[in-house]
């Protein structure tokens, strides 16, 4: 037995390693894909790009592995089939669930590491890739001056170059615009030739000038409507351009450690129960001003003064008025005040109240957003975890059906089994983010779907049923029928 499970163990990992990485692998493209432009031109060192890609494959585990146990699941179980190894284990009296039990338990311990994963290091992974990605998006593209067209990416100056040597340092019709001053462009310089040299701390760009010309506009303190010009000539010069805007600018963590994809278990649920205390807080606050609002003792004075003295309660009961406020209430024990004034009165009071409601709504839901947020990152960490043990029930027995190894059949059918989870998934998290359905229902949709998939496939490979034979399925409705005649 125990030949048995080291046989279908080592069966097994060989396809899920070479799964995983091709899943991840392609999700690494998509990545790429979707983030190539913020990547290119920007002078990035290997060192950053390394750590970048480290945390982007990391970050890619948790989707990897669900289409890697399915894969793997039916390649194992559709190469056994298919070299009659199945069959052979059958017929000595063994099940299929128990040919399954060693890889049931591999199965399980990957659903637990994946659950671990996710709680512990994805978080940690998350803020450091989304720290990184955004300081490269705030990055300027690294110094690249081309020939004959006016560079501007250094700040406070323009710089056009002629021709460049094939050294790429020696530059020939240099000009430079001096912007510095912020006054307009009242220093340029122009030069023969010239040499283009970083520092040896990569902070300046030294351009070393020859042959040249250097013109200013300078003001007149006498008269400020004359701008003398100075012209001087010059057969070596230095200019040092700082490119300080050019590094990359590491943000601070601790900015980007609030967002619900950088939280483990713990830290979501007590920003939950944060977010709905404020909520009541805030509700109870709307309650508290809007009974003051209605009772309000103002005193009322339109038209000839008129005090109000009595106390609100007394003056409402006598008048049987107990919804309206104060102000209304004495302009209509007060005929001196005229009803067009009551009713502009009331107006502006029920305006107040509209806005004042309509405000406390808004605040509402700016609290319900943050909260669906929160409780999808609760439940994802458990769907993807999960989907693991799941899907390898579908793969399994899928396997030892259609008895197909190899990267073919497998892999289609692999592939339309997984597009099909995680449209649904994908689509339950999107009608949970928008409110139409509550996450604990939205996030485990897709796993409500495949749950009865893996039931009926399993069932159908322990009593080897043939999944495409229709007379199985019309079977049990040509029995109805008999007896009803």
């Amino acid at each position: 037995m125990r030949t048995l499970h080291r046989h279908m163990i080592f069966s097994f990992i060989g396809p899920f390693l070479m799964t995983f990485f091709i899943a991840v692998f392609v999700l690494f493209l998509q990545f790429l894909w979707k983030y190539v432009d913020d990547l290119v031109g920007k002078g990035l060192d290997t060192s950053t790009l390394a750590e970048l890609f480290f945390y982007v494959i990391l970050s890619m585990f948790p989707l990897s592995l669900p289409l890697a146990i399915l894969l793997s699941s039916l390649m194992t179980f559709g190469g056994l089939g298919e070299h009659f190894e199945l069959v052979a284990l059958k017929s000595s009296g063994m099940s299929l669930q128990k040919i399954m039990s060693p890889l049931v338990v591999v199965a399980f311990l990957i659903s637990v590491g994946a659950f671990f994963f996710s709680n512990n290091i994805l978080p940690f992974v998350n803020l450091k890739m989304n720290s990184l990605i955004f300081d490269i998006q705030q990055k300027k593209p690294a110094l690249n001056i081309k020939e004959g067209i006016f560079y501007n990416g250094i700040e406070g100056y323009t710089i056009r170059i002629e021709e460049k040597e094939d050294d790429g340092i020696t530059c020939r019709g240099i000009m430079i615009y001096d912007h510095t001053d912020e006054v307009g462009n009242n220093k340029v310089i122009t030069a023969e030739s010239g040499k283009l040299e970083m520092s040896d701390d990569k902070q300046f760009l030294v351009m070393d000038l020859f042959n040249g010309t250097s013109y200013e506009e300078t003001a007149d303190t006498k008269n400020e409507h004359d701008h003398p010009l100075v012209r001087s000539t010059f057969k070596e010069q230095t200019v040092k351009f700082d490119l300080s805007g050019f590094r990359l600018v590491r943000t601070d963590e601790e900015l980007f450690k609030s967002n619900h994809s950088m939280l483990n278990l713990q830290q979501i649920e007590a920003a939950i129960d944060s977010l709905k205390k404020d909520k009541e807080n805030s509700i109870i606050a709307f309650r508290k001003n809007f009974s003051d609002m209605l009772s309000d003792s103002t005193v009322v004075r339109v038209g000839s003064p008129q005090y109000v003295s009595t106390p609100p309660d007394s003056l409402r009961a006598r008048n049987h008025l107990p919804g309206l406020p104060l102000q209304i209430i004495a302009a209509r024990t007060n005929p001196n005040i005229e009803k067009a004034q009551v009713i502009d009165m009331a107006l502006n009071i029920a305006r107040s109240k509209k806005y004042f409601i309509e405000n406390t709504l808004n605040d509402a839901e700016n609290y319900d957003e943050p909260i669906r947020s929160l409780n999808i990152e609760w439940h994802k960490k458990f769907t993807l975890s999960l989907a693991c043990l799941i899907l390898f029930f579908v793969g399994a027995p899928l396997g030892a059906i259609i008895r197909k190894g190899g990267l073919g059949m497998p892999v289609v059918v692999s592939v339309i089994i997984f597009i099909l989870f995680w449209v649904i998934a994908i689509s339950g998290e999107k009608m949970s983010k928008e409110g139409v359905l509550p996450p604990y229902i939205g996030m485990w949709m897709a796993t409500a779907v495949i749950l009865p998939l893996g039931i009926f496939l399993t069932r159908k490979a322990t009593s080897d049923s043939a999944l495409l034979d229709t007379d199985s399925y019309l079977r049990p409705f040509q029995k109805l029928f008999r007896k009803k005649t």
